[in-house]
């Protein structure tokens, strides 16, 4: 089990590990604070982070994509199963190229 999982499994010892993270946040002192940043930044390899990387989750797609229900000939589907994994991307390739969008 992962340790989010765990922590998830167990909202107290989540809680009390946040709280546990706040105190000693709160207990810093400024030059504490000075002397850590100034540490890490001279570090060249632990580059400060920057909002791009503070982003969760994967950039947003110029054209998302859209999940739907559509019903396909059993041969048809057997066709781009064959080829194993990315056989959606496939399909998704072959009809942008019918209808002229690739």
């Amino acid at each position: 089990m992962a340790y989010a999982q765990k922590l998830n499994a167990f909202p107290d010892k989540r809680e009390t590990a946040r709280q546990r993270a706040q105190a000693a946040l709160e207990a810093l002192t400024d030059e504490e604070d000075v002397a850590i940043t100034k540490d890490a930044l001279a570090d060249p390899d632990n580059p400060p982070a920057d909002d791009l990387f503070r982003r969760r989750g994967r950039p947003r797609l110029e054209y998302p994509k859209e999940a739907v229900k559509l019903r396909i000939d059993a041969d048809v589907l057997e066709h781009f199963r064959a080829d194993g994994q990315g056989w959606q991307t496939r399909m998704n390739d072959a009809l942008r190229k019918v209808a002229g969008l690739k």
